[in-house]
């Protein structure tokens, strides 16, 4: 946790205090992984690997996974930047991880796993800094005192023996790019952004390597992109803008990589924006957390495997920094806000996107941070505890209490503490007052056991570039060169279009995948398709699918309309249809599902009974030329 400062003004927030054993690889060799020992874990409940159903994680068999997870936190740096790097009242609480996770020094793993146990945990997100990841020195011995096992290995390499103990025994990881730098987050620190002290493309090759290194562990079930993207002295992040601070573009770039390059089984966890403004009374400043996936949504190219996540603290607010005294505002911190007040501000900037079904940005939210400290006295702290485990208890959420493992002495807000002796302090004691609230959270009702399912609704966007989405039209080479190209997911089918915007709208509904094996598609750049006597659009021109086929994808070189993508259906398709116009308003079914895939733009939506087979535009001077019509027809 930031202490409040002068660059506090400048700046944002201070956040959250946010088998046999293998022989030990050489120092400096990152490419080996090891493994420690640890007891047998009990019979597996749940078989990787993860994907999404809806609003739900789920398991192989389709059965819900909730995520009831803990930070385990230290080998994202603990140095406060501020003094010698070896001191340790220099590090974050007093503590100095070494970059390692905490408690290595203190516990052996195989009792901090059933401590972990015990705590009724699924999942740990396992913070990591892109500077342990190319660390070449090993840790101290002192580090590892309680695991001698790992002596002489470096940072990674010890991340590496954790990530094995941790799946060996049964939970679900999901790795978290917290930090560029071994520094404690959140501050004026290089670590505002995943680009702010090394390159977009050093971020993406970083995540690849982490990506490939545990594709062979299945328990490996996520990776989490970059922790809370935020503003630095001079700058915001944004979502959407197409620069070099676009978090949107950045995540869905990695996201591509690490699922095509790296291990497709993973979850992609993209955490909303954190930060933007100056906190200074008067200026505009806040949190726009998920608020910006309702017009913008991410979609990947391995469909259901998108997870947003968001961050809540109580001593931050909807628009406050979290600062006290220099830097802060008066803007409401969330635990000054009644319950109902908390209920709403929690919908607005992240649940939303879970309770709001069959829309392009329907995710599982992970609240992936929040916590408090087992010190606090506050009256409005501790009544913000209990109302958001309530809050979080009633909505079902996945959630992940920071921090998971501490020193005892030093920082309270640990799940679990341990002295130096080993000896465990914490939530599994009576006397902590956060015992209440976390067993409330973890005993519940919940939803269990096979999830249904549902419909996928996917938006596509060309305002920076191409968002080709199908690997099976990837591989088919460039289908228009030179010109804007967006498809949709393999699975899904083109069901909307924008007017000028060049959005989309991809589904799944009714049928599912209707594409046939192979390879065939078909780039459509003029009328040759339109039988005689089938003018569904007179005078407009008319990018007509072949009989069979539907439409995937769309082209555009600047306002005008390029090409259609049509591809073979595996099924007969029915042959009735009827043109919907948008040129001068919205067409779309009555509540369309899908959600508003176009904000600001005039859209054509096809029912769910039906497909696309045809896109129309004029080319009569002074027009847009971009889509005016499309040709729905029936499925069957």
């Amino acid at each position: 946790m930031l202490l409040p400062s002068v660059a506090a003004v400048l700046l944002l927030l201070p956040t959250a205090p946010g088998a046999t054993a293998a022989p030990a690889p050489p120092p400096g060799d990152t490419t080996a992984s090891a493994t420690v020992s640890a007891p047998a874990p009990a019979a597996p409940t749940w078989q990787p690997p993860l994907s999404t159903r809806g609003r739900y994680v789920v398991d192989a068999e389709g059965n819900r996974f909730r995520l009831k997870s803990a930070n385990w936190d230290g080998a994202q740096g603990s140095w406060t930047g501020s003094g010698s790097v070896d001191d340790p009242a220099a590090h974050h609480a007093g503590q100095d991880s070494h970059n390692i996770p905490l408690g290595l020094d203190r516990t052996p793993l195989p009792r901090l796993l059933a401590d972990f146990h015990q705590l009724g945990i699924n999942s740990i997100r396992l913070p990591f800094a892109n500077e342990m990841v190319h660390a070449t020195a090993p840790v101290p011995d002192a580090a590892v005192a309680a695991n001698p096992q790992l002596r002489g290995r470096t940072p990674l390499q010890v991340f590496d023996a954790v990530v094995a103990a941790l799946t060996q025994d049964g939970f679900a990881v999901i790795l978290n790019n917290h930090t560029n730098t071994s520094r404690w987050c959140c501050g004026l620190d290089g670590n505002e952004r995943w680009n702010s002290s090394q390159s977009t493309q050093q971020w993406a090759d970083d995540w690849i390597f982490m990506a490939r290194r545990y594709a062979g562990d299945a328990r490996v079930v996520g990776a989490d992109l970059y922790n809370e993207v935020r503003r630095d002295v001079l700058d915001d992040p944004n979502w959407g803008l197409g620069d070099a601070h676009d978090w949107y573009a950045a995540a869905q770039l990695a996201a591509d990589r690490i699922l095509t390059e790296a291990n497709p089984r993973l979850l992609i966890v993209v955490e909303g924006i954190n930060w933007t403004g100056l906190p200074v009374d008067g200026l505009p400043h806040g949190r726009p957390m998920l608020t910006p996936a309702r017009t913008l949504s991410h979609t990947l190219v391995t469909s259901h495997k998108l997870v947003y996540s968001a961050h809540f603290y109580g001593y931050t607010g909807p628009h406050h920094s979290g600062a006290t005294g220099v830097g802060e505002t008066h803007d409401p911190r969330y635990q000054d806000l009644t319950r109902d007040q908390l209920d709403q501000a929690l919908y607005d900037e992240a649940f939303f996107v879970s309770e709001e079904a069959d829309r392009h940005f329907t995710a599982p939210v992970w609240i992936s941070e929040f916590g408090t400290g087992a010190n606090e006295t506050g009256a409005a702290a501790r009544t913000w505890f209990g109302n958001i485990t309530d809050y979080f208890a009633g909505h079902d959420a996945d959630f992940a209490y920071w921090p998971l493992v501490g020193w005892e002495g030093h920082d309270d807000w640990a799940l679990l503490r341990y002295g130096t002796a080993g000896d465990r302090h914490g939530i599994l004691d009576g006397s902590d007052w956060r015992s209440a609230g976390w067993n409330r959270l973890m005993t519940a009702p919940s939803r269990t056991g096979a999830v249904a399912p549902v419909p996928g609704w996917n938006m596509l966007s060309t305002d920076h570039g191409d968002q080709v989405q199908s690997l099976r039209v990837r591989a088919g080479g460039d289908w228009d060169v030179g010109a804007s190209k967006a498809a949709c997911p393999d699975g899904q089918r083109l069901i909307g279009i924008g007017h000028s915007s060049g959005r989309g709208l991809c589904t799944d509904v009714t049928v599912g995948d209707l594409r046939a094996a192979g390879t065939a598609q078909t780039a459509v750049t003029d009328e040759r398709y339109v039988p005689a006597g089938g003018d569904w659009a007179s005078g407009y021109t008319k990018l007509q699918c072949p009989d069979g086929n539907f439409l995937i994808g769309y082209s555009h070189r600047g306002g005008r309309t390029s090409a259609a993508l049509c591809v073979p259906a595996r099924v007969p398709l029915g042959t009735t249809g009827r043109t919907v116009w948008f040129d001068r308003s919205d067409n779309r079914p009555a509540n369309p599902p899908g959600g508003d895939f176009a904000q600001g733009d005039y859209k054509g939506q096809c029912a769910d009974d039906e497909y696309a087979a045809g896109i129309a535009y004029t080319t009569r001077l002074g027009a847009g030329q971009g889509p005016d019509a499309l040709l729905c027809r029936k499925l069957t």
